[in-house]
């Protein structure tokens, strides 16, 4: 099973034969059943970037549960059957359409887990917080919907997502939201877990392209010192708050004055991503040996799947080049037609 944003629709045959894969059959609004020859190759591949998440499937029950009488026991007795003897650090279930506005899958994805954790070891039952997972170790994931059923086992990491379907949901309802991008860099540090640790509190932050603020709002309440640039001022909520310092200021000009030193930068500037990236290597000279870089790619202009191909390679080659090793890359949740990439500095650049 993998899943392609509804973002990347056009894209959706060329995406399926990038990855191998020899048939499909959509389910929900972004899942698809494929075959293909190596599923451990699908991130690998290049099409695999536009792969949300993905999971082998070793157990589906097509059925619709609202017209079954009994589901949640009779499929957790079918996961039980099936898993039971397999070890595995977790379950975890999900809704098959995460965009339903019917409560009534989310409410079955949570008492089916309820059930067949009752059904499983007791060291199971206990593991409770989804982002405790060790990546590395496999989870049983559960996605439900209409479509009935579909589970299998892998390492969040090889899913590309600690959340049955990678989506980790951030409310920005609250009245203190500045902007959605606030929940566009809280889920790249959540997705981060899975490669390494996210910078220490009290961390500086050299943040290119702040306007309005809502990222920097994020970082702020994590407890980490930013240093934003933008030619646009940020949110006056932000204004004498004691861990920013903001310039008005274009990126392309901007030199950080004496010998400061930051331990991560990020990127959600608008315009090419060449041009972009450039500004976040010129700068890298002030990030401290293994700090962290966090790219928006973003697809102005761009109209066509070879050509967001061409635009990630270029992004990449000339990070290599500079001593910025790519770690990770996604399409996050809150992204639009745009990935996120991670960089770590190269201890000898």
């Amino acid at each position: 099973m993998i899943r392609i944003s509804e973002v990347f629709s056009e894209f959706t045959n060329q995406i399926i034969t990038g990855i191998g894969a020899k048939s499909a059959r959509k389910l929900g609004s972004e899942y698809f059943l494929v075959r293909t020859n190596d599923p451990h190759e699908i991130q690998e591949s290049d099409a695999g970037k536009f792969i949300r998440w993905n999971l082998p499937i070793q157990h589906s029950w097509p059925c619709n549960p609202e017209q079954m009488e009994g589901f949640v026991e009779k499929a957790a007795q079918a996961i039980y059957r099936k898993f039971g003897k397999l070890t595995f650090q977790a379950i975890f279930i999900g809704q098959l359409d995460p965009g339903a506005s019917n409560r009534y899958y989310k409410s079955l994805a949570s008492n089916l887990r309820g059930r067949a954790l009752q059904l499983f070891p007791q060291k199971i039952a206990e593991f409770k917080e989804i982002e405790a997972q060790n990546s590395e170790v496999p989870t049983l994931f559960c996605l439900v919907g209409k479509e009935g059923l579909f589970c299998g086992v892998q390492s969040p990491k090889a899913a590309n997502g600690l959340y049955p379907g990678g989506t980790k949901y951030i409310s920005q309802s609250a009245p203190d939201t500045i902007s959605r991008a606030g929940a566009k860099i809280a889920e790249a540090l959540h997705y981060l877990l899975m490669h390494r640790s996210a910078p220490a509190k009290g961390s500086h932050w050299l943040e290119l392209g702040a306007s309005p603020g809502g990222m920097t709002s994020e970082l702020l309440g994590r407890d980490y010192k930013v240093t934003a640039i933008d030619r646009a001022p940020l949110d006056k909520r932000l204004d004498h708050h004691p861990g920013l310092r903001f310039f008005l200021s274009d990126v392309a000009t901007f030199e950080p004055k004496g010998r400061t030193n930051f331990k991560a930068i990020l990127s959600d500037m608008n315009g090419e991503a060449q041009d972009a990236i450039r500004h976040v290597i010129r700068l890298s000279k002030h990030l401290s040996h293994g700090g962290l870089v966090i790219f928006t790619l973003k697809t102005p202009g761009v109209a066509t799947f070879a050509e967001i191909n061409e635009s990630f390679v270029a992004v990449v080659q000339s990070t290599a080049a500079a001593g910025l090793r790519l770690f990770a890359r996604t399409h996050l949740t809150y992204n639009r037609l745009e990935f996120t990439l991670f960089f770590e500095k190269d201890s000898l650049s």
